[in-house]
């Protein structure tokens, strides 16, 4: 029979059981929502890695702090800033990202913690250094604002503007009687 005579019912039907290149779409229609997920994922764990690494930071310089070593050796702002860095070798700018605020109070509940972000989802950095002296209660903190990549895809983990998240971490804690 010639393939102008062939019933349109036989070529439905041949159509319908061929079953080549029906991977090839199922991925096609899959594949957006697989990667947007893997990259999301990924975006979170080097998110929370980066959270780690600043938090491990922050209580190993926060203890030049709670031990007096800061305080005897006249440590300045930048001084504290570059003890932090010195341990902050990779995933961070922190010459001219990380942010450090340390405040001093007479007692635990006299600490006041302020959000860094103002309604306009902007970061304000407090730019205290106040070490305190023998028992008094310190409270460290070091910010970093996180550039976010895959935000784009329905997932947006940012906190303040400009496509970031600011990984805050803080160490509190009472001086020793150095």
């Amino acid at each position: 029979m010639p393939p102008s005579v062939i019933p349109k019912t036989s070529i439905l039907r041949r159509f319908r059981r061929n079953r080549r290149g029906s991977a090839a779409v199922e991925f096609a229609l899959v594949a957006p929502m697989f990667f947007a997920v893997l990259f999301a994922i990924i975006e979170l764990a080097l998110i929370f890695f980066a959270s780690q690494i600043l938090e491990t930071v922050t209580q190993d310089t926060a203890r030049l702090i709670l031990t007096g070593q800061a305080q005897n050796a006249g440590f300045t702002q930048a001084q504290f800033k570059n003890e932090v860095c010195a341990k902050l070798v990779t995933m961070f700018d922190c010459t001219n990202g990380v942010s450090i605020d340390v405040q001093s109070y007479k007692s635990f509940d006299l600490a006041n913690i302020a959000d860094p972000i103002d309604a306009g989802k902007n970061f304000v950095p407090p730019n205290n250094y106040l070490p305190g002296g023998p028992g008094d209660v310190v409270v460290v903190r070091l910010f970093y604002k996180w550039p976010l990549f895959v935000t784009g895809l329905g997932f947006n983990p940012a906190n303040i503007a400009g496509n970031k998240r600011l990984l805050t971490a803080t160490a509190a804690f009472q001086n020793e009687p150095y």
